[in-house]
């Protein structure tokens, strides 16, 4: 119910800064708050619930978005994502249950505060997230949020072609193996655009 009720807060937080601007920079001011980054890289191996990816791995930036606080972070991150194409974007935080996505990939930047979230599936590696990480997941990359301070948020968002769609039971992951192959790679990194480490860290098959 809290997350819940933290989703239709942040909807009408954003609805409200969309119509009058309110604590919200520019795409070029956004971009211009990115700091670059190494790519770390995290192979997860299918656990017969989660597929994860088969050839692409999980990519985390450590610290890449500066957020200033006088601006409102999660609408930094908002823009960031627009501006290098990976929107329908929402604030949130990350749900408690492993699941995955097999038909999308999915950015998660954290607007505010900390969290550890395990990504992989049961078997795979937690990592301890903070303001301004930004996690990129391949479609079929499990992840759960194991804990979280009470002020975490998260931004969400995805590249312009792919259906979401949310798995959760061992009965979906044979049909997950063959959707999540045919998503395609996107055009551009959600954080560094045309010229990220992504689009290397993800080669084309």
């Amino acid at each position: 119910m809290q997350g819940y009720i933290m989703s239709i807060l942040q909807s009408t937080k954003k609805a409200v800064e969309r119509v009058t601007g309110i604590a919200r920079r520019g795409r070029q001011e956004a971009t211009d708050l990115v700091r670059r980054r190494k790519a770390n890289e995290f192979w997860f191996k299918d656990d017969g619930l989660v597929p994860n990816h088969p050839f692409w791995p999980l990519v985390v930036y450590r610290g890449a978005v500066r957020l200033p606080e006088e601006f409102d972070p999660a609408a930094v991150l908002e823009e960031l994502f627009e501006a290098n194409g990976w929107g329908a974007s929402w604030r949130n935080g990350i749900y408690d249950y492993v699941h995955y996505h097999s038909r999308i990939h999915e950015v998660l930047g954290v607007a505010a505060g900390t969290a550890k979230v395990r990504f992989g599936g049961k078997k795979g590696r937690t990592l301890s997230l903070k303001a301004g990480d930004v996690a990129v997941l391949p479609a079929g990359t499990g992840h759960q949020c194991l804990s979280a301070s009470d002020d975490f948020l998260v931004v969400g968002a995805y590249p312009p072609f792919g259906t979401y769609d949310e798995c959760t039971t061992a009965q979906e992951h044979d049909r997950a193996l063959a959707t999540i192959q045919k998503v395609g790679r996107p055009r551009k990194d959600p954080v560094y655009g045309s010229k990220g480490p992504l689009l290397q860290n993800w080669r084309k098959t």
